[in-house]
């Protein structure tokens, strides 16, 4: 009989269940039990339930979850959902329900499809972050945020109160900046050099100031920011979620606006996030993603002064001497990692927003300069930094000083520059840089040369030289090497106080606010002058108030502003404001993990000594569209609760591995010109998917000609495979675009693991999806292929139970042949380290050779039947458990040891050697593994096929490649 995949699934799923199979040991119970904790980015639970693109990650892990669990390991792999966010407000909104409700029917319906593909997590440990006892304790982390500052000598977090204390100790001063840093004169230093002191102590400073040098510290705080605003959704976005102007969810208009947003300092952290990456057995391709979003830049930062109203009059840094020249005029001061191309600066540019910019337009120019920053306002910064679009700005009517030549130098306002990189202000260099060549191009500003190839050549004409070389044209540092002429520079521009060395990021403080109402309430209280107050612990959790209306405000005022009762809180007679704002979606998914461990701990967010025994995560497997963001958060966050003495690991994840996209099934796209006529796509480039209003289309642009032409979508059953391309059955002359996209429901090619497992079963699924190639790599799905696995698990079936519809088996006391055996023990080792290594499809592959060495034995062995069936077990759960019962025993195989190998197995007893004549194959012989040569050489004269290409012949030659072949030379 065939396997009837159904109800045995269902029985073997609720088996589990019921008896509690995968529950994870705690510390005190697994004893000396070495642990693998192995760990799924857990899902958002949308509407739209799983597609069979989600699953590949979490079935990767159950497999080496049930392996380590036959090793012997106590195994904590869990499963939880990150279920606040904008989506589920926006659907409650559009459909009139409450995102709770929305929430927890999602999430039953992600649950019930997990648990339908046998994946073994420990239900017992199942996080929601939309719990208040969950939120109940990301609450508690931001106030240890709050309540901290990091400590510019310890290079570390410490709780806000130490900072006090250093201050009253005047071991730390103010600085002129308001800054925090060590006191000159506790270390002696203005002793040594006679400077007058500068920086004020703690008790000089008045309590206002003394609140906002602390508030102002803080690891978690507040600030007036440039956002995306998206007034259609009545919150702010990440650049992320900005896309053309407009919201990634609803497509509604953006705008850039300052408001008060909570930000996370994240920027304290940067060199610590760098360096640890260097530890972490992470793809390196996702540390280099990681590298680039902190983007640490040493350089220099260098002051110009603006120039007098009068443009004719010159002057240099020689006139001016020492005497200050501005007051308090204004300066200019940029960031450049190039300070060796000082004197190829011709223009400066500001970013729109400088504050700067209002104070040096003149009334003459700052209509057009307000014009320009409306038209830059509705674009985000993702946008602003894209390479390939045309260069834009307005010049601001204003003119800086060159800080060694004195040369006046226009002063511009464009969109390619940002406030949060650097200083927002650029000096220009187009002879050295492509975006200043292609703005000084387009406003006709001079490009002058200071840089020439280290090695003589001629660099292109017609663009910006950007490698290194030797300085020209730059009187301080002519004839120096780069390296050498940004040291030379950096030091000049120190000396004569114009500059200094400096090094810079592109990270910037996490942005913390979302004015929207499914999220995490901010455990603060504001007074009556909008400072924050920290909720005591014993008050949390601050639970979300019950609106029924919770839609956007169409103003900066979030949706929690509407509970007035919930918003005014008098304590003591004193009248304070709760903060209306929630926490993004990041918050819940930056320490998950750590719940995990302690999912039902009322006292602790997590217990120490279960933080110390899980901590770090050996294994942690997700989408690389979490490379960045969610990793750089979640790392930041464990620092700072490593800082503060809450966790054991300076990292939280040991072991990262991104899987593979699985893609759509493949599409087809045949062309057409103007006159109906069909154009093969080989007579076409730059082949690409362009978004319409109407929805995306393929398009291309000849090659001749270079017109562009659009593709129309075409049914599968009107081409073929003609060698390596796709072609029109009815003109094979004529080749179509054939290609897979990433699943989504705008595309409609959505596959839902409901029916494949509805008509193949779980087992087939997950062998399926291991089986289409690596993890890490990007595969097509195709659901006619799936029946493959479906043919391996039935000939498995056959193999073991038989045709008969009974309920024992084919297996049989006996020993095991030979050769069988040596297949066996090979097949034992390489299916572990193959699922070791993460390598599911070649495990699969060995498995299908043993099962098809196993068809025809008129009985099974019943130690390779057993055997067999183990090793399927983390492969196909549910036939493996089912077989498992059906040899004789009764509990759950999950706790079995994996198969032991017999090392002296592991070599066949025999081998198989092909035997030429004149270099051409006539047969193939088996011999003994330890032949010699003339043994050899007597089995292949005497093979059958091998006699009649002698016959009459003389052998020139025997040739015997040991272990490898036999090649007689006949004349």
């Amino acid at each position: 009989m065939s396997y009837n995949f159904t109800p045995i699934e269902k029985k073997w799923q609720q088996y589990w269940l019921a008896n509690k199979t995968f529950r994870t040991l705690d510390p005190e119970e697994a004893g000396a039990m070495p642990k693998a904790y192995v760990l799924d980015m857990f899902p958002y639970p949308s509407g739209a339930g799983l597609h069979v693109g989600h699953p590949e990650g979490y079935t990767a892990t159950d497999i080496i979850s049930r392996y380590l669990r036959m090793k012997g390991y106590n195994v904590l792999h869990p499963m939880g959902w990150d279920a606040f966010g904008l989506p589920a407000e926006q659907y409650a909104i559009k459909n009139n329900t409450h995102p709770r409700q929305t929430t927890e029917k999602n999430i039953a319906n992600f649950r019930r499809q997990i648990q339908m593909l046998g994946l073994s997590y420990d239900w017992d440990r199942e996080v929601d972050t939309t719990d208040p006892k969950y939120y109940r304790w990301t609450q508690w982390i931001f106030l240890q945020l709050f309540n901290s500052y990091f400590d510019p000598i310890e290079k570390k977090a410490m709780p806000i109160e130490h900072l006090k204390r250093q201050l009253l100790n005047e071991v730390l001063v103010v600085a002129p900046d308001d800054s925090v840093v060590a006191n000159p004169a506790a270390e002696g230093l203005q002793e040594v050099t006679g400077d007058v002191r500068v920086e004020r102590l703690w008790r000089e400073l008045s309590p206002a100031e003394q609140r906002d040098l602390l508030d102002a510290q803080r690891l978690a705080y507040t600030d007036e920011a440039a956002v995306n605003w998206c007034p259609g959704l009545g919150t702010v976005l990440s650049n992320e979620e900005v896309i053309d102007g407009k919201s990634e969810v609803g497509g509604f208009p953006v705008e850039r606006r300052p408001m008060r947003q909570w930000m996370l300092r994240i920027t304290a952290y940067a060199d610590r996030l760098l360096a640890d990456l260097d530890d972490l057995n992470w793809p390196e391709s996702l540390k280099e993603m990681q590298r680039n979003w902190i983007g640490r830049s040493l350089g220099a930062e260098i002051d110009f002064e603006i120039a007098p109203a009068d443009e004719h009059r010159q002057e240099t840094v020689a006139d001016r001497g020492d005497e200050e020249t501005g007051g308090d005029e204004p300066l200019i001061t940029v960031f450049t990692t190039r300070p060796d191309t000082l004197y190829g600066a011709t223009y400066l540019v500001l970013a729109p927003e400088h504050p700067l910019v209002d104070r040096i337009t003149p009334d003459a120019h700052r209509e057009t300069i307000e014009a320009y920053r409306m038209q830059v306002a509705a674009r985000s910064e993702r946008e602003r930094q894209i390479e390939t679009k045309e260069k834009t700005g307005v010049f601001v009517g204003a003119y800086a000083l060159h800080p060694l030549t004195g040369e006046r130098l226009p002063i511009y306002i464009a969109d390619y520059v940002l406030m949060g990189y650097g200083t927002g202000a650029i000096m220009a260099v187009p002879a050295h840089d492509e975006r200043d060549y292609e703005f000084a191009v387009k406003f006709g500003l001079p490009i002058r040369v200071v840089v020439a190839p280290g090695d003589e050549s001629v660099p292109p004409a017609g663009a910006a030289y950007t490698r290194e070389g030797v300085a020209i044209n730059s009187p301080a540092i002519e004839g120096l090497s780069t390296s050498l002429a940004k040291k030379k520079m950096i030091e000049l521009l120190e000396e004569k106080e114009v500059g200094h060395g400096s090094v810079t990021y592109k990270l910037r403080d996490w942005l913390f606010s979302r004015q929207r109402y499914w999220g995490e309430p901010f455990p603060i209280l504001l007074d009556e002058q909008v400072n924050p107050i920290a909720l005591p612990e014993s008050a949390l959790p601050l639970e979300l108030p019950e609106l029924t209306d919770f839609r956007p405000t169409g103003t900066p005022q979030p949706p929690l502003s509407k509970a007035t009762n919930w918003v005014n809180v008098t304590i003591d007679g004193k009248h304070y404001t709760r903060e209306t704002n929630t926490m993004p979606q990041w918050a819940g998914s930056c320490w998950y993990y750590l719940r995990y461990i302690d999912p039902r701990n009322d006292n602790q967010f997590v217990d120490p000594a279960r933080e110390k025994y899980w901590m770090p995560v050996d294994l942690y497997i997700g989408g690389v569209e979490h490379a960045v963001l969610h990793l750089l958060y979640a790392r930041f966050w464990h620092k700072v609760l490593f800082d503060l003495g809450h966790v054991s690991t300076p990292e939280p994840f040991g072991r990262l591995v991104n899987q593979g996209l699985i893609l759509g099934e493949m599409e087809f796209h045949a062309f057409h010109k103007p006159d109906g006529n069909s154009i093969s796509a080989t007579e076409l480039e730059n082949l690409t998917e362009e978004v319409t209003s109407e929805g995306p289309r393929m398009v291309g642009v000849k090659k001749a000609g270079g017109e562009k032409v659009v593709g129309k979508r075409i049914d599968e059953e009107l081409v073929e495979k003609r060698g390596e391309r796709y072609v029109l059955k009815s003109e094979p002359s004529i080749a179509v675009d054939a290609r897979s996209f990433k699943m989504s429901k705008s595309r409609g090619n959505v596959v839902n693991p409901d029916q494949i497992v509805a008509e193949y079963g779980a087992d087939t699924f997950r062998l399926y999806e291991m089986y289409l190639g690596p993890l890490e790599a990007q595969k097509p799905w195709n659901t006619r292929d799936i029946v493959g696995m479906s043919r391996f698990l039935n000939s498995v079936w056959r193999n073991l139970i038989g045709e008969a519809e009974t309920s024992g088996t084919r297996a049989a006391d006996g020993p095991i042949p030979d050769t069988l055996d040596r297949q066996m023990h090979r097949t034992i080792k390489k299916v572990a380290d193959d699922i070791a290594a993460l390598r599911f499809n070649t495990a699969i592959a060995e498995l299908i050779k043993l099962n098809n060495s196993m068809t025809g034995l008129p009985k099974i062995p019943r130690e390779l039947a057993e055997n067999f069936v183990l090793m399927l077990a983390p492969f196909a759960p549910h036939i493996a458990e089912e077989l498992w019962e059906r040899l004789g025993h009764h509990r759950s195989l999950s706790q079995r040891p994996w198969p032991t190998v017999d090392e002296t197995k592991l070599v066949e007893s025999t081998m198989e050697l092909p035997v030429q004549v004149n270099g051409k194959l006539r047969d193939k012989i088996t011999v003994p593994q330890e032949a010699d040569e003339q043994l050899v050489l007597a089995a292949a004269l005497a093979a059958e096929k091998v006699i009649p290409w002698l016959a009459g012949k003389k052998i020139v030659k025997k040739i015997y490649v040991p272990k490898k072949l036999v090649n007689f030379v006949v004349g």
